[in-house]
């Protein structure tokens, strides 16, 4: 369950994504049960209601799912979501940023795409 509780960001959105990573990383299987809130809680040393905000996040999502009475799951078909999700992320995070400077800099589609290619080198 180990990661870095980082103080930038709020803690609910760090435990989302710790849980969204352990599902795109297979640690935790569509269907599968997912820690409870007080074992976050718990084991990040911080409030209960932190940590359910994390995790309500994802059942807005449709990520997870309560079973009442036994804990929260992970949807069926959660893994695909959370991967167009973060693709889409990553294009308006990295691509459109990596475009625009690519743009000011004078640099070509084709050299951009060869640098890319190279895995980076000039």
């Amino acid at each position: 369950m180990g990661f870095m509780i980082d103080d930038s960001r709020p803690i609910f959105v760090q435990i989302a994504e710790k849980i969204e990573d352990d599902i795109m990383e297979e640690r935790l299987p569509e269907e599968t049960q997912v820690p409870s809130t007080n074992q976050f809680a718990a084991y990040y040393h911080i409030n209960p209601a932190t940590a359910a905000k994390g995790v309500n996040l994802l059942v807005d999502q449709g990520i997870l799912y309560k079973k009442r009475g036994i804990g929260m799951f992970v949807a069926e078909g959660a893994r695909t979501v959370l991967m167009e999700k973060r693709k889409t992320e990553f294009y308006e995070q990295y691509v459109i940023t990596m475009i625009r400077e690519a743009e000011k800099l004078g640099i070509t589609t084709d050299q951009l795409t060869d640098m890319i290619r190279s895995g980076g080198k000039l």
